[in-house]
């Protein structure tokens, strides 16, 4: 019988999916597991080598966990909604339904044929309706919540309006509330709601007629098409993830994740302690607030400066600085936040011609705008002192703007109203105090001369939730008079219209805006702007562990079987964004008793990069004359990208190079190497279609088999890293499988044209054996539990050569070594475990039990020294006393011969370790 892989795996998928092999119940007497794969954008461009990466280790997780004893839950779904499946419905001109549906197809297919355990019946699709009509459920039950700072959680919106009703507010009484309009109390109410709406700037792009993400502008303009940009204000969907700023920062001393990923979360939330400090503007009523994490610095502001959308910037721009300011206004407008907050190469702001007072001394402060403060983070003002930040310096030496020591000793105006107190206290940290003592006096100080106060300060803003977008949940709110009014749950959900052909709406609103059957209804005007891609999937791990359920977003009884999410696998680009929101959910979810945990995800591990190995052929230019590597500095070439697929190793195939691109290069002529081969040059990049580096997985699991491929998968290096792909070393891991397969078959006879024959026997293994099977299991267990995939499979290849140097071909023996494969190399191993003459799947079978007694070493190599210098060894029993050794020692021709007749005047033995002989 020969290792016929395709056959094989080809078997076991179609019986595995048969029998519902991977069907996982909700009710189990076993422990319960969860392991997760971020779910994927299903892309037109179907899967390459590197998207693998990380479902091959959670693969191997799920099915390790199996045999250790757990019910677990592995689901696969598909994220697919949002901004990627528009944008390649329009440029194929196909609806985003369709291709959705077709993108999937392909992907499922293709994840099919490397045999991953997904549970298949708990499938989600985000734009599926009865998958957003829960998407849809939870954003009202945001909307119909609010933060309540003293419980510090969230609680129903119903419980804010009695309290209103009853008791009142600091701003307003109880009558007062009963006499404001609807509308007022609306006004009120969006102020506290979780989702809530108000007007933002967004990046609308005319030529394109929508609104773009931050990351969809470039310089100034789109970055597809390179057409204008400019801000604009709209009225927008947000979620309110700030009021849950210190909870998420506290919940990240509770879960497993990297302390690099927690640092990233740490820093995108950005907690700071410092003051607010009001400044007076001379010649104004008005006053500007600025946050400041060092109040003890104010004697050295030499200048203010203010978002460019500052509410003041208007009213306090002199008539001289008018043309100047609004110049300056309109180039930031082409402007992105990102472009802004990137680190600034070029210095750019504008003298507004106001001043505003230092309310310790009365100094007048010139007062600027400049692109790098944003009107969303913090007051939307900065105070500059230039002797101690290295950005607010560069901006004084490129302004020109004079700038002051620490103290501010050149200041002489008056002081503008603090008491002589005030100012004695602020003068005695400013010179003897550390730094968090002078912080604490400065506020002490602003407080008691009542121009600021103690303030703790976020970076993270809240989220924005609303796109003009057609391909997206649309909200289920409806505009009455300028009240949104939410639908009620059993009118969910409300579906996406289907169109055939859709663009954007009128003054930037999306595509919905078009559809007027739609928008108008007799309740009022539904909300055009539909939910952004992470509004699925912010919750879409607790639709799996009950994905029929068509009450609930999911059962509270299954919510508490599954619990958190044990082990997360994702790449880090959402390390951020997605992450927080679904943690932000999660914790609203918590508060209202829909689910009994407030963090998603115990354990995070985030896999590497598979990179493209990228290949390069060199023109000479202005020819279709391509010269190999070695002699292209002989010529002025240019250096062009080859599909990696027409190259073997570094030698490319000539005939496919001519055909390759509908015939593009077919009059090629070529350099060649003395040898006759053209060799590319080569480079480490991102694997990329446009880099033509890309390797299909389906062609190297049909030429190699699945479990070659997975196992070569893990076998490139450590999970977590980023690693070149090297299509070349598949070959050793394939021997492998082959060679594993032998102490089961022997091979065919090509003369006889016989199949191989079984070898395995039952017979009792030997110690050696066992000790073979148990340091495995020792290996491969630690190995799996920690996701050193690549050093297990390594493992593997030492154990299977030690099995064949002694020649063990033993049922025993060999049966234990399949379940430790299972999880890395499915097909194979289940194939040979039915030739042993097991009946039941391998998958039932428990994991190989660890017996340390056989690991122990029955012998010890001792090296012996004479007169400390070492000449010889000896083994001797592991439990040998001092006189045992030296009897062995004296005994031992090899070692008494470096004597030299002497006798022994001393003989040291260190138990373990050595032996020293002094003659």
């Amino acid at each position: 019988m020969e290792y016929d892989f395709r056959s094989i795996e080809q078997k076991w998928q179609l019986h595995w999916k048969a029998t519902d092999a991977y069907k996982v119940s909700n009710t189990s007497n076993k422990p319960s597991f969860y392991v997760l794969d971020m779910f994927p954008y299903p892309s037109g461009a179907g899967l390459h080598v590197g998207h693998p990466l990380g479902y091959i280790a959670s693969d191997i997780y799920s099915r390790y966990k199996r045999h250790k004893g757990f019910n677990v839950l592995h689901p696969m779904g598909f994220d697919s909604f949002g901004l990627p499946a528009e944008q390649y419905a329009l440029e194929t001109g196909q609806h985003p339904a369709v291709t959705t549906e077709k993108n999937i197809a392909t992907f499922k297919a293709q994840l099919d044929k490397i045999g991953f355990c997904y549970d298949w019946s708990r499938e989600v699709r985000t734009s599926d309706a009865s998958y957003y009509k829960f998407t849809q459920q939870l954003f009202l039950k945001l909307y119909n919540s609010y933060f309540c700072n003293t419980q510090q959680k969230a609680r129903p919106i119903s419980e804010l309006i009695e309290k209103y009703a009853t008791k009142g507010s600091k701003h307003f009484t109880a009558a007062q509330w009963l006499q404001f309009t609807p509308q007022q109390q609306a006004d009120v109410l969006m102020e506290r709601r979780l989702a809530f709406s108000k007007f933002g700037e967004v990046n609308w792009c005319e030529a394109l007629g929508t609104v773009l993400a931050n990351d969809e502008v470039v310089n100034g303009v789109s970055e597809r098409g390179g057409h204008p940009v400019e801000k604009k204000k709209m009225r927008q969907w947000y979620l309110r993830i700030t009021a849950y700023a210190d909870r998420l920062l506290q919940g990240l001393e509770t879960v497993n994740f990297s302390d690099a990923m927690k640092e990233m979360q740490r820093n995108w939330i950005g907690k700071s302690e410092g003051a607010e400090i009001q400044f007076g503007i001379a010649e104004h009523n008005e006053k500007i607030t600025v946050y400041t994490t060092r109040p003890d610095t104010i004697f050295g502001v030499d200048f203010l400066v203010l978002a460019p959308e500052h509410a003041l910037v208007a009213s306090i721009t002199t008539a001289a600085q008018s043309n100047a300011v609004n110049e300056y206004l309109t180039y930031v407008k082409s402007r992105s936040d990102r472009e802004r907050m990137a680190e600034v190469k070029q210095i750019t702001g504008c003298f507004t011609g106001a001043y505003a007072k230092n309310p310790f001394n009365g100094q007048l402060i010139p007062i600027w705008i400049a692109e790098y403060v944003l009107a969303g983070y913090g007051t939307g003002a900065i105070m500059a002192v230039p002797c101690g930040d290295q950005r607010d310096f560069g901006f004084a030496k490129h302004f020109n703007i004079p700038i002051t020591n620490i103290i501010g000793e050149h200041y002489t105006g008056e002081a503008a109203n603090p008491t002589k107190e005030a100012v004695l206290q602020l003068s005695d940290f400013l010179t003897g105090m550390v730094m968090k003592e002078a912080i604490g006096a400065a506020i002490d100080a602003l407080e008691k001369i009542g121009v600021g106060k103690r303030k703790v300060n976020y970076r993270m803003r809240d989220a924005g939730f609303s796109r003009q977008r057609y391909w997206g949940e649309p909200f289920p709110i409806i505009w009455n008079e300028g009240i949104a009014e939410a639908l009620p749950e059993t009118a969910l959900p409300l579906t996406l219209p289907h169109v055939d052909t859709y663009g954007p709406g009128p003054e930037g609103e999306g595509p919905l805006a078009n559809i007027t059957d739609w928008v108008q209804t007799p309740q009022g005007k539904r909300e055009t702007s539909t939910m952004p891609g992470y509004a699925g999937s912010s919750w879409y791990f607790l639709r799996y562990m009950d994905p029929h359920n068509t009450e609930s977003f999911c059962d509270r009884a299954a919510s508490d079987y599954w619990g958190q999410v044990d082990v997360y696998i994702g790449g880090t680009e959402h390390a951020v964004g997605h992450l927080l929101y679904s943690r932000m959910w999660t914790k609203v979810l918590y508060d209202l008793g829909f689910i009994g945990f407030d963090e998603p995800f115990k354990k995070l591990v985030n896999q590497g990069m598979i990179q493209g190995s990228s290949r390069f052929v060199y023109r000479v230019a202005g020819t279709q004359q391509f010269v190999t590597a070695s002699k292209k500095e002989q010529y002025e070439t240019n250096a062009l990208h080859v599909d990696v697929n027409i190259v073997d190793g570094m030698v490319l195939d000539v005939d496919a190079f001519k055909q390759w691109k509908n015939g593009e290069y077919a009059n090629a002529t070529f350099i060649l190497e003395d040898n006759g081969t053209y060799v590319c040059g080569n480079e480490v990049e991102k694997m990329s279609k446009s880099k033509y580096n890309t390797v299909n997985p389906d062609v190297l699991v049909d030429k190699y088999g699945a479990d070659t491929f997975r196992m070569y998968e893990m076998f490139l290096g450590p999970v977590e890293q980023s690693k070149p792909w090297d299509t070349k070393g598949i070959e050793g891991v394939h021997r492998f499988l082959k060679k594993l397969w032998r102490l089961f078959y022997t091979d065919a006879n090509p003369a006889t044209k016989e199949p191989g024959k079984a070898v395995f026997v039952d017979e009792t293994p030997t110690q050696p054996e066992y000790k073979i099977l148990h340091k495995t299991i020792k290996k491969i267990e630690q190995d799996t539990e920690q996701f050193s995939y690549n050093t297990a499979v390594s493992a593997f290849m030492v154990c299977v050569n030690d099995l064949t140097d002694a020649k063990c071909h033993k049922k025993e023996i060999l049966e234990q070594v399949l379940i430790l494969l299972s999880p890395y190399a499915p097909h194979i191993a289940e194939e040979l475990w039915h030739q042993l003459g097991n009946t039941e799947s391998i998958l039932e079978a428990p994991y190989p039990i660890l017996n340390e007694s056989y690991l122990v070493e029955a012998t010890k190599e001792y090296p012996v020294s004479i007169n400390g210098k070492m000449r010889s060894s000896i083994v001797l029993p592991t439990e040998v006393t001092e006189s045992e050794a030296q009897v062995a020692v004296m005994g031992t021709e090899a070692i008494t011969k470096w004597f030299d007749g002497k006798p022994v005047k001393k003989f040291i033995f260190v138990k373990g370790r050595m032996i020293n002989v002094v003659v």
